[in-house]
């Protein structure tokens, strides 16, 4: 069986054409839309397994790290031929699992992003002139929406706190990273993300970006003692380190919103390690790395 989701830079259209793939040949895989980007680009949802019992995995909020949408990607494919040739998947049996739990992959919450990121101004469509300006014509550190906005700096957890360090640091408006927005949730990036998760009671969720090899995985008072331990067993499999929040990656993620909202366990990944945006040739070795940890998570 060809593989479908390979080392290839995962613009719009080639995510698109692999999201197809993956659907036309494994028919119990449920794709949706669960918004659209200020450009008009689908936010995608791909699932497997009973929907009330599932694990979130969702990448691509920034524009530099679009190796996180093939990561979960070729997670998802590897995880749904092994249900449907009836194997075993890292010795588990996965199809047997998934008659009790299911997974739900945002391979790309900021398209917009990764299309700017891979392809410059006209990657921003409508927002072109915005991007231009805001980004001096240098897209090589792009990791906002189209309007100028941090996809994950625009969750509302802390997001006052870090809008004043925002402001302490320069970023007074829309810039190719870091700047959170007028208000939280203002994004309709954000606001699918944040739909789909009180719409579905996620057990817990896994947000990735690079690099660092790192996880983080608390976020104040609401923090969890399960997500504790799941955070050591994810680090002993991975071998990424656990670090806290500090600066200005302190407030206004994914993973915070998650943890304040729910009380539930959220993690963010930093994948790989070396300069953003990794290159595609450490794809696979990132992938290897990670495999075991991205099944353990659909089992706990």
């Amino acid at each position: 069986m060809d593989q479908i989701v390979r080392a290839v830079a995962p613009d719009y259209e080639t995510m698109r054409g692999m999201l197809d793939a993956l659907k036309k040949r494994f028919p119990n895989a449920r794709l949706g839309v669960c918004g659209r980007s200020w450009a008009g680009r689908s936010i995608y949802a791909l699932s497997i397994g009973p929907r009330e019992n599932s694990v979130l995995y969702a990448g691509g909020f920034h524009g530099q790290e679009w190796l996180t949408p093939l990561l979960l990607l070729r997670f998802f494919e590897r995880t749904a031929t092994a249900v449907w040739e009836e194997e075993e998947f890292s010795a588990i049996p996965i199809q047997d699992v998934l008659r009790r739990r299911g997974m739900v992959i945002l391979p790309c919450v900021n398209p917009d992003g990764v299309q700017i990121a891979l392809h410059g101004a006209r990657g921003a469509d409508c927002y072109e002139g915005l991007a231009t300006r805001v980004s001096g014509n240098d897209f090589s550190r792009w990791n906002a929406n189209a309007r100028g906005v941090d996809i994950n700096h625009n969750f509302d957890a802390g997001w006052e706190a870090l809008h004043q360090m925002e402001q302490e640091s320069g970023i007074t408006g829309p810039a190719p990273r870091q700047y959170g927005g007028d208000a939280p949730e203002s994004e309709p990036e954000t606001q699918a993300l944040v739909r789909l998760c009180r719409s579905q009671p996620f057990r817990h969720a896994l947000a990735f970006h690079s690099q660092g090899e790192e996880i983080f995985w608390e976020y104040g008072e609401n923090t969890p003692e399960r997500g504790r331990m799941m955070a050591k067993i994810f680090s002993a499999s991975s071998g990424y380190r656990l670090v806290e929040n500090d600066g200005l990656a302190s407030h206004g993620g994914f993973k915070d919103w998650f943890i304040s909202e729910f009380g539930r366990p959220a993690f963010t990944f930093e994948i790989g390690k070396g300069e953003n945006p990794l290159p595609l040739s450490d794809f696979e070795q990132i992938y290897e790395k990670l495999e075991e940890t991205l099944l353990l998570a659909a089992l706990m």
